[in-house]
């Protein structure tokens, strides 16, 4: 068979399949790690810029929110507080127990759906700038790079054997990344349990046996995590990073390389014309790895869209940083879209935003409508199980219940207990009952009634709880039974 492409056809070349040139593409590999590197250790290089700058004061604002709403009192209690042990979630004047759990999957589901919103318009921005990962790794970078020294001096730092230097420096390090992580777990666990109580008890060696052992779990959690496995939590354990791209679509900003742009790359010099630089080839990219120096995840970004970036836009800076030096335009990497790459049109409204926030809305207003209809009183009515009905010295019937009244508001109220649907019923019990703010409590209580006022085996009838001012009632079914 003649396979020379420039040979006459045949007819049996029409029927031919065409053949596609699947040759793989080079795809640029970063620089070779130093012996520093053989545990595939990734020695971030610091990096200034507009967004680092952003991100940083980002990061800060929302570190300080976790810090400081723990503290934060209202009522006369923790504004937010957690408490696992009673049941009960404290969030400013509103307290949600079992009871309500449909209001906390309402509350999961507008955060799922605000992040599929997010990652559908802007990429994986809540990895690079608010995922408590990516904060607390670059605050411990901060660390290595103000004890160890810059990347280039904790490279020869790791390959030079023990000495007192290293020693001093690695110990302190370690101390500070355990300080924050002890900060860090205690704040956590404050939000669980009353936060000044547990400050004060846990460093007096006062605390819960619970209380030290969850400090101690998220201590070595946060430490491990943000100073030992850093990118391997973003590229290996969470799941975020490998279902995200699902989400993707080619108007979606992310953080990508202009390859049309920079290609080919090579070094040159800075006084190198345009017109010396076209005849050579050669693009706006000097091949000076800064990008994959500066990024936390170890990927050059040049080789296109990977699961392993977080959108944090470390590259950017340090390319453009290297374009300013050179004279050229920034934005060789920056925040943008595949259509915009390809010079297409990028389409902000698409049907997948627009389903995205219009489900983000409703849930949202669900969420506001349960809150306002929400009854900060909860009934519940238990019958005597050990006895059907039975009969008093007086010759009435009676039947014997068990109230639980749960005040789901912040103060204090006082109810009151009657019964409807038995004409001539005799209430036997407490018929008024004073419940603390966010309290349970459980009242026995017996109805008993004149037998012939009784028309049947069973009597449907209603138990009604009322606060003094009438602002709360709630109306609960039970049965009165007979032979």
């Amino acid at each position: 068979m003649n396979n020379n492409p420039t040979s006459d056809s045949t007819p049996a070349d029409a029927n031919r399949i065409p053949v596609k040139d699947i040759t793989p593409v080079k795809v640029h590999q970063p620089e070779k790690k130093s012996a520093a590197s053989s545990k595939n250790h990734i020695y971030v290089r610091q990096v200034k810029g507009r967004i680092e700058n952003f991100r940083q004061l980002f990061g800060g604002f929302f570190i300080f929110l976790f810090a400081a709403i723990p503290w934060i009192p209202y009522e006369g209690q923790q504004a937010i507080l957690f408490d696992i042990m009673e049941q009960r979630f404290h969030i400013f004047g509103l307290t949600l127990w079992p009871q309500d759990l449909t209001l906390l999957a309402v509350i999961f589901m507008i955060g799922a759906y605000a992040l599929f919103f997010i990652t559908s318009f802007a990429g994986r921005v809540w990895c690079g700038f608010m995922c408590p990962q990516t904060t607390f790794t670059y605050i411990y970078i901060w660390f290595e790079h103000k004890i160890e020294g810059p990347h280039n001096k904790r490279m020869k730092l790791d390959e030079r054997d023990m000495d007192l230097d290293k020693f001093l420096r690695k110990f302190a390090k370690h101390f500070c990344w355990l300080a924050v992580a002890l900060l860090t777990s205690l704040t956590f666990v404050g939000y669980f349990t009353p936060v000044s109580e547990l400050f004060v008890n846990f460093f007096t060696f006062q605390a819960s046996g619970l209380a030290v052992l969850g400090v101690l779990f998220f201590t070595f959690c946060t430490y491990g995590n943000a100073g030992w496995m850093r990118e391997i939590m973003c590229t290996h354990i969470c799941p975020y990073a490998r279902f995200q791209s699902v989400m993707f679509d080619a108007d979606t900003l992310m953080v990508a390389y202009d390859e049309k742009r920079g290609e080919s790359r090579g070094p040159r010099s800075r006084k190198m014309s345009q017109e010396k630089l076209k005849e050579k080839g050669l693009g706006d990219c000097i091949d000076c790895n800064m990008c994959v120096q500066v990024c936390p995840t170890g990927i050059d970004i040049r080789n296109g869209l990977q699961y392993e970036c977080i959108n944090c836009g470390a590259c950017i800076d340090a390319c453009n940083g290297v374009m300013d030096k050179m004279n050229y335009p920034k934005g060789l990497i920056n925040f943008t879209s595949e259509h915009a790459l390809q010079g297409k049109k990028v389409h902000i409204l698409r049907p997948k935003i627009i389903g995205y926030a219009v489900v983000l809305v409703l849930m949202t207003a669900l969420l506001a409508v349960q809150i306002m209809i929400r009854v900060p009183l909860e009934v519940d009515i238990i019958r005597d199980r050990g006895s059907l009905y039975r009969e008093t010295s007086e010759g009435l019937v009676e039947n014997v219940y068990t109230l639980k009244i749960l005040n789901k508001h912040q103060d204090e109220q006082f109810y009151t207990i009657n019964v409807e649907g038995m004409p001539g019923a005799k209430f036997i019990g407490q018929q008024t009952v004073t419940v603390k703010g966010a309290e349970l409590e459980t009242i026995p209580v017996s109805i008993a009634v004149n037998p012939y006022d009784i028309e049947g085996r069973i009597t449907e009838i209603n138990f009604r709880v009322t606060n003094e001012d009438g602002s709360i009632e709630v109306l609960e079914p039970s049965k009165f039974l007979y032979r």
